[in-house]
């Protein structure tokens, strides 16, 4: 079941690649893929739970292997087991893999970054990485790290809390009424529209090698959006000039 992930061309750790017919970074629906079970938890628990986590994971990883494309990476807030993970997954013939706690991650730019980094520098370059909840402003921060792709369930679950996913912020609509009597469905709609539309922002940046000026542009959105390049820029230099292109 394992699908081959072919790079074509980086703008720093930024990759564009292709997966059989789908042009990375790209979109994924969990009813499109499948995925593994795992044994998941919360980012911020005790060692010995997150152990045994991970443990479960690569069980039942094992388990479905043969029926099942992309493993999700468990380990909650210890980088270590997060590591012991992946490299666990690719032995077992995996090569696609969902980072869990996204939701977690996003609002704490440290542990965001370097989880992103440490699994990407110890990563086989055959295996791609699907960000699992994500707003839209910080789509393009986590492509220029590295993550090739991005699952629609988040345009989902905001469409449920009536907030509108936006290229540069998040609208709650019982605030501000930019729609009126739009349904559930219609706003999730319009969220997975912007959601392609910022896929596409970022392919163009990219073939044009200037993601970068995307990312910052964008860094201004949100407070955790600009405290994640921050960091990314002090903590990581080397690992985004690696193949970055010199003029």
């Amino acid at each position: 079941m394992i699908k081959k992930f072919e790079i074509k061309s980086h703008d720093g750790p930024g990759r564009i690649g292709k997966i059989e017919d789908k042009l990375t970074p790209t979109l994924f629906s969990k009813n499109e893929v499948k995925i593994a079970p795992s044994q998941g938890s919360a980012h911020n628990v005790d060692r010995e739970i997150a152990e045994f986590n991970v443990k479960e994971t690569l069980r039942l990883a094992e388990e479905n292997a043969d029926e099942c494309e992309i493993a999700v990476i468990q380990g909650s807030k210890y980088i270590d087991l997060r590591v012991e993970c992946l490299k666990k997954l690719e032995k077992l013939g995996y090569n696609g893999f969902i980072i869990a706690n996204g939701d977690s991650l996003l609002t704490n730019p440290k542990e965001l970054v370097e989880v992103i980094v440490s699994l990407k520098k110890e990563a086989e370059k055959s295996s791609y990485f699907i960000f699992p909840f994500t707003e839209i402003s910080f789509m393009p921060i986590l492509t220029y790290m590295g993550i090739d792709g991005f699952l629609t369930d988040s345009a989902n679950y905001y469409s449920h809390l009536n907030v509108l996913q936006t290229p540069t912020k998040a609208y709650d609509l019982n605030i501000y009424p930019i729609y009126e009597d739009i349904t559930q469905k219609e706003l999730e709609n319009k969220n997975i529209e912007n959601m392609e539309f910022v896929i596409r922002e970022i392919h163009a940046h990219m073939k044009n090698k200037s993601l970068r000026n995307l990312v910052e542009e964008r860094s201004g959105t949100t407070p955790q959006n600009i405290s994640t390049l921050k960091i990314l820029d002090r903590n990581h230099m080397e690992y985004l000039l690696e193949y970055t292109q010199l003029f």
